[in-house]
């Protein structure tokens, strides 16, 4: 589904501008409202439900990837949600595992685990300035390395897939993760405790304890883990594994109702992780011999995690109101090999801390109260403020000894950032089957830099770097939904997605700062359910045309961002869930996606000693984008009693290939993995068995251009084949 192709059969012009053509976009939602009424006559009346002892069914999660609480059958957006149970079922710990399931999304990770960097249709992320922005509890995570966390007591986690620049601002180019956390329990008390051990010495222990201090008024909670595993790969210089993972995680809930209308709840998370060194190691030695590298240093990585979060609800008759206050502090503590071979050449230390406050506010119209505008049309709207503070510290010294010990801060970094967004939505539901949503946002950041790079011995000018800009955004955002029958929806949309520019902490010469990115998402989908709600099948269509990208360029061990020029994505997406009968269910997704680099765009790759290289990248493919994404799989439960059952589960994901550089010049192959789960559960404990990557396929998740005289490039294997058991009893 090209842009250009929809324009050109609704009467595109050669040399018309595809980004400032109102023409183009007017038959855009005119072609929307055609489908989505022919659709409305395609299926006809539903059809009614069985009287059944038995109601069998698939359940519809509420999400808040609108902000307003809402099925996800029902909003026109494109959104993959793993339910509590889902995720125990599937043994889901991290976002990384719980990505496979999400079409079009990649999850690129380190064996660091702060460096996760989750790609949505082709739309890439980073650390310090996301495009795929994480929420948790509501919170927004303006830095990457306090997004990917331990899944301790979670409701759920929503891949929230196109811009979401009018509802969420800053950062959303490609989309959001949400997690959020289960709330405790008001009416008994409860308890549970499970512990697993599988290859690798992976150990894993978690308990959880919630009940009413008050009954029905006042509910506490208290979660607490520990993690641990030895590395996957080897250093064969001095024998020691080197990627090993260590983790203690906890997280303290209270849940007040004070009255009918108020809700407080009061969410603490913290996480401190003992990991080892980076497994990088040249690119063609790993692929000839996999899980191997060769270092004389051996270095770590420390992440120590503090995060309150304040949420305060009132619902009225005429109003609802939602405030999030969202404080979030983590520092990092890492030192690694930085030139990746036997010899003592350059090593790396490194110290970052950072800390976020973040307050928005919100209110919606109630949820039984919308305003009647005549006997055919209603009108529901909602708005918001959103206030962030960020400081960000970092102290890196790389330490040269040859051909002389020489030590080179690069940098000591400050920045400061500070953001005030405000937006509003109205929808307009006319005859009870059509809904038109208009939105706009406002964004205004002002940032701050102080970076500094120096040498001791003093054999190189210092440089310094004090500057300050400030960025602004307005982000418009349209749908269109035809509400065909109950439970079968057709849409379409257009949204603007944004990110903010801003300063490298690191960077080569001249390329301390960065624009900012802006993009158009157009998107026209479906969603229904089938045989009285046992199937759910949905689709999505989607454009994407984006200015000035952002590229996460590596320099060393660590990245700058630089903008590349023009890029476009197009693609499509189908998912599928069925529940044959009640112990039985099925599920898949399938996305295709080709994103390119604009004609004219241009990437930098830099030598040892510092220098620039431009290359034109125009018609190449974007990094980390898989040709396609594809997940099936099923899960069957015996009852052999009536308090017991045995559960199977088997499942498949797959990758397309994908390039590692903007040149295109290295890739990884198409690769499919697959995970075995069997589990014996009876009302008050369970015992389970579990194979991740059961064919031990061996895989290259990640790797970049490194100037090493080997390959020129550095990577990390993928996990390997893994095998364990899990215990554990609740009450």
């Amino acid at each position: 589904m090209n842009m250009k192709a929809v324009c050109g059969f609704l009467g595109y012009r050669k040399g018309m501008s595809m980004r400032n053509t109102p023409g183009c976009l007017t038959r855009y939602l005119m072609a929307v409202g055609l489908f989505t009424f022919a659709a409305g006559f395609a299926y006809g009346p539903p059809v009614q439900a069985q009287d059944d002892d038995e109601v069998v069914h698939l359940e519809d999660v509420v999400v808040v990837a609108a902000k307003d609480p809402a099925p996800s059958q029902e909003i026109p957006t494109s959104v993959s949600v793993l339910s509590g149970p889902m995720l125990e079922d599937a043994g889901v710990n991290l976002i990384g595992e719980a990505a496979g399931y999400a079409p079009n999304v990649n999850m690129v990770e380190f064996t660091d685990r702060a460096l996760s960097q989750p790609y949505f249709r082709g739309i890439g992320s980073g650390p310090s300035n996301p495009a795929v922005t994480t929420y948790i509890d509501g919170v927004p995570q303006l830095h990457a390395y306090s997004a990917n966390i331990e899944l301790l007591d979670v409701r759920q986690v929503e891949f929230v897939r196109g811009a979401q620049g009018m509802l969420y601002g800053r950062n959303t180019v490609g989309g959001i993760i949400h997690i959020l956390s289960r709330s405790p329990n008001f009416s008994s008390w409860e308890y549970s405790l499970e512990g697993g051990y599988g290859s690798y010495d992976l150990f894993r222990g978690e308990f959880r304890l919630s009940g009413p201090l008050i009954r029905d008024e006042l509910a506490f909670s208290l979660a607490a883990g520990y993690s641990s595993r030895d590395g996957f790969s080897d250093n064969d210089i001095t024998g020691h594994d080197i990627d090993n993972r260590k983790a203690f995680f906890g997280k303290l809930q209270f849940h007040w109702l004070p009255t009918d209308a108020w809700s407080v709840r009061f969410i603490l998370f913290t996480e401190n992780d003992r990991d080892g060194d980076y497994a990088l190691h040249d690119l063609a030695a790993l692929r000839a011999n996999p899980y191997h590298v060769q270092r004389d240093f051996e270095g770590y990585s420390d992440r120590d995690m503090f995060a309150p979060t304040l949420t305060l609800e009132y619902h009225g008759d005429k109003v609802d109101f939602v405030s999030t206050t969202g404080l979030v502090r983590w520092e990092t503590e890492s030192a690694t090999d930085l030139d990746y071979t036997p010899f003592p050449a350059t090593t790396r230390q490194q110290n970052i801390r950072d800390l976020q406050l973040s307050q928005e506010f919100q209110w919606r119209s109630g949820e039984d109260a919308p305003l009647v505008l005549s006997d055919h049309m209603t009108l529901t709207w909602q708005a918001g403020t959103l206030f962030f503070v960020q400081k960000y510290r970092e102290t890196s010294v790389n330490q040269i000894f040859q051909p002389l010990f020489v030590e080179v801060a690069s940098p000591l970094a400050r920045l400061e950032d500070r953001g005030l967004g405000a937006y509003g939505q109205a929808i307009l539901t006319a005859w009870d089957v059509w809904d038109i949503a208009l939105g706009l946002r406002f964004d205004y950041e002002d940032k701050e830099a102080d970076l500094q790079t120096f040498y001791t011995p003093v054999i190189a000018p210092s440089t310094a770097l004090n500057t300050a800009r400030d960025f602004t955004e307005i982000s418009p955002q349209f749908s269109l939904t035809r509400k065909i029958a109950p439970g079968k929806i057709a849409y379409g949309n257009i949204s603007r997605g944004y990110r903010a520019g801003g300063f490298n902490p690191i960077s080569p010469p001249g390329r301390e700062a960065y624009d900012e990115e802006t993009s158009w998402n157009y998107e026209i989908g479906i969603k229904t359910t089938w045989l009285e709600e046992r199937l759910k099948l949905n689709m999505a269509f989607f454009h994407i045309s984006w200015e000035h990208l952002q590229l996460h360029l590596p320099i060393g061990q660590t990245y700058y961002i630089a903008n590349a020029g023009d890029a476009e994505s197009t693609g499509v997406e189908l998912e599928l869930f069925a529940r044959p009968s009640r112990n039985w269910d099925i599920f898949g997704s399938i996305g295709y996606d080709k994103a390119r680099f604009g004609d004219g765009s241009t990437s930098v790759r830099t030598n040892p000693l510092g220098t620039n290289t431009e290359e034109d990248v125009g018609g190449n493919d974007l990094i980390f984008t898989p040709e396609f994404t594809a997940s099936a799989g099923t899960q069957y439960a015996w009852d052999i009693g009536p308090d017991a059952r045995i559960l199977i589960r088997a499942e498949i994901n797959g990758y397309g290939r994908y390039f590692y550089n903007t040149a295109n010049t290295e890739s990884q192959s198409s690769y499919w993995l697959t995970n075995l789960r069997a589990r014996f559960k009876t009302s008050n404990w369970f015992l389970e068995a579990w194979i991740r990557n059961a064919f031990d396929k061996e895989y290259i998740s990640i790797a970049f251009e490194f100037p090493n005289g080997q390959s020129g490039f550095l990577g990390e294997s993928g996990a390997p084949r893994m095998i364990g058991l899990r215990a554990g009893i609740d009450f």
